[in-house]
């Protein structure tokens, strides 16, 4: 197995890798066992490697509150697309960066179509794991070359971008936005944002630096884009609908401890944090 991809795209291990651990521990919150046989496999291709990345993966060190949060977020993006598929038993859903996650398997009700959309490096590490299907597909390419929209003919559709967007540039996501909302007016899409407050000036280097050092993630993994509020997105065109947000926070989850209370805390509570939209037809 050949493991060579990009910054950006290694932080699809730093993910699985906190499922896997959250798996492991006493009450998972996600409890995503097929991430445990994934890290298995991994491990003896990264164990010896002299990143400070692979090392921390390796080890099983990561910080708990970031294997907490990541969790609860898998968690409650799972939860959106059920609520989807209860609506829309045939839907299709498109996992926009979807890295190493098993999110189809999760929520699979035996009718929908599930495609997972990355990087050709991610896909090509994740045939490796898992097979596509008649209801299963990848779609090997940036979520930027529209190219990939060839592929998905039908309605009632979920687009779901978990820990995506923050790494891209806000023109960039705008333009996908606009994109599908023209390509496939009446979806609905799931997606991670950051606060664009703390993208500026020594803010934005102190997020960078911590990065760095606590996850050792490397120089091409920072935070690029952002908006401010959740309804901000509805500005960008007509028929942009804000449907509801979600922070971590908002979570009852035990393991959150204290930090539940910055819930009421506004600047903390969407300092990343999660909008539902509509896309809604344009006359």
């Amino acid at each position: 197995m050949k493991i060579n991809v990009s910054d950006v795209a290694e932080t699809a291990f730093l993910t699985l890798y906190c499922h896997a651990i959250d798996a492991q521990s006493k009450s998972p919150i996600l409890n995503d066992k097929s991430s445990i046989e994934t890290v298995k496999i991994l491990n003896n291709e990264l164990f010896g490697s002299d990143k400070k990345l692979h090392k921390l993966l390796v080890s099983g060190k990561i910080k708990k509150e970031l294997v907490v949060h990541t969790a609860i977020r898998a968690k409650k993006y799972d939860e959106y697309a059920k609520e989807f598929i209860s609506r829309h038993p045939k839907a299709t859903i498109v996992n926009i960066g979807c890295g190493l996650d098993n999110r189809f398997e999760r929520i699979d009700n035996g009718k929908i179509v599930f495609f997972d959309l990355d990087l050709p490096e991610i896909i090509d590490l994740k045939e490796q794991f898992y097979t596509e299907t008649k209801r299963y597909h990848y779609l090997s390419q940036s979520v930027f070359d529209f190219g990939w929209m060839d592929h998905i003919k039908t309605n009632d559709l979920l687009f779901m971008a978990e820990g995506v967007f923050m790494y891209c540039d806000e023109k960039d996501v705008k333009s996908l936005f606009l994109q599908i909302q023209k390509t496939f007016p009446d979806s609905e899409m799931v997606c991670e944002v950051f606060n664009s407050v703390w993208l500026k000036g020594w803010f934005k280097k102190i997020m960078k630096l911590k990065m760095q050092r606590e996850f050792h993630l490397g120089q091409d993994a920072s935070f690029h884009g952002g908006i401010r509020r959740s309804d901000e997105i509805e500005s960008w065109n007509k028929g942009l609908w804000l449907l509801d947000d979600w922070s971590y926070f908002d979570s009852m989850e035990k393991k959150l401890g204290w930090l539940k209370i910055l819930r009421h805390i506004e600047l903390f509570r969407k300092t990343q944090w999660t909008v539902h939209y509509k896309l809604e037809k344009t006359i």
